[in-house]
């Protein structure tokens, strides 16, 4: 029974690791170029045809989206280039100053056809073509090599589709909530009794670091959302596109509220150097509400990252329960600070940045609110998608329009 665990362990993690983005862009770009390099072998007329690997590796990307958008770019930028030096070479030959001007003139044109981070390519094309003896020939093999290699490394993604990404941008956005939600509960746990201003600095200092996690899990998503698009696996990359960048969206407000919330208590700690920071009651349904709101933000990162409709309601429900509880526990934590301030009124404007930064939370969190912000982007996205290529959405609507009627004749 052991060995079977241990057995399928290994089975389940080299699955992970197959799919792993690192192993995944290296075997991809190693096939592409090798496969390249063969066919150029048979149509150009160089000895040695790099240029066609050289592009392949340059093509390929993990993400179908990237390859297309980068595929573009390289064969416009390597054209571009070759084109160049080929005026070059019909005017002047090769010197210092013709390979200044010839450098000027590439980088120049490859900001005039748009090849972004391919700019540079613009001019080592130029300088490559320049400086061979037959110029012509070997301009326009490069040209030859350089859409083998384009060819191939678009091949290769249209058959073989690249993975979907969309499960690691959800274990990152699901780490992001569980950071989230250690320092909550770390943050409750303080605010229930006497803080030292050091502790409560350090908690504030936890919260602006999250801005690194999020970069982070951005990184991840946007990574997810250009695997969504193009990709025959997927029949709703939108709506995927869309759910998972809202919930990213609204976990980075919790962030930016959360850190606000850690300076509160920060500067309440600083006037309450020998003192709780609350009066016990209300200290300790402080630190039960951060905890169920630290529940309800998890609860939430399940939500979004959830495709299965039975595990998304079950979610659903669970996440509405606690920020039930969570704003019955508000109400008599605000009871209770109103009694406070009456007994003591210091410090009652930090009292009250409590109350409104714990709302703002349970806010962004409400599945009514989610629901709301979810259609406005999705309307939002399919307004400026209709815009961007409007032949392209009507192809789409007379092709799902068809759909029911092509059915009934294959059947």
């Amino acid at each position: 029974m052991r060995d079977v665990r241990e057995w399928t362990a290994s089975l389940v993690r080299l699955v992970k690791r197959r799919r792993d983005p690192v192993v995944v862009q290296t075997l991809r770009s190693a096939a592409a170029a090798t496969i390249a390099y063969v066919i150029a072998l048979r149509l150009s007329p160089e000895a040695a045809p790099l240029t066609a690997p050289l592009t392949a590796l340059l093509v390929v990307q993990v993400t179908l989206y990237a390859t297309l958008t980068n595929g573009v770019r390289r064969v416009n930028s390597v054209l571009a280039g070759v084109l160049v030096a080929i005026a070059f070479s019909l005017l002047v030959g090769l010197t210092w100053w013709s390979l200044a001007l010839l450098i000027l003139a590439s980088l120049a044109v490859g900001h005039l056809v748009k090849v972004d981070e391919y700019v540079p390519e613009v001019a080592i094309s130029a300088m490559l073509v320049l400086g061979v003896t037959t110029v012509g020939d070997t301009a326009w093999a490069r040209v030859l090599e350089t859409l083998i290699g384009a060819a191939v490394g678009l091949g290769c993604n249209l058959l073989f589709a690249p993975p979907v990404w969309v499960d690691e941008a959800g274990e990152s956005i699901e780490g992001l909530a569980r950071r989230v939600r250690q320092l909550m509960l770390s943050m409750g746990e303080e605010a229930a009794g006497r803080t030292p201003v050091e502790h409560a600095t350090e908690r504030l200092h936890e919260a602006r670091r999250l801005d690194h996690d999020i970069v982070e899990v951005d990184a991840a998503l946007k990574q997810a959302e250009d695997s969504l698009r193009l990709n025959p696996r997927v029949r709703e990359g939108l709506l995927h596109r869309v759910v998972l960048r809202t919930g990213l969206d609204t976990l980075e407000i919790c962030t930016v509220v959360l850190r606000v919330l850690a300076r509160t208590l920060a500067d309440l700690a600083k006037e309450r150097e020998s003192e709780r920071l609350f009066a016990r009651q209300a200290g300790a349904a402080v630190e039960q509400l951060l905890s169920e709101i630290a529940d309800a933000v998890v609860s939430f990162a399940v939500l979004v990252t959830t495709d299965v409709s039975r595990s998304a309601e079950s979610a659903e429900e669970r996440l509405a329960s606690q920020l039930r509880q969570a704003t019955a526990t508000r109400d008599k934590l605000a009871q209770l600070l109103l009694e406070e301030v009456q007994r003591d009124a210091r410090q009652w404007q930090l009292h009250g940045a409590v109350l409104t930064e714990v709302n703002r939370i349970l806010d962004e969190l409400d599945t009514e609110h989610r629901s709301r912000r979810l259609l406005e982007e999705l309307d939002r996205t399919s307004r400026e998608q209709r815009e961007r290529m409007p032949r392209l959405t009507r192809l789409q609507e007379t092709l799902r329009r068809n759909r029911p009627a092509l059915a009934r004749r294959s059947r």
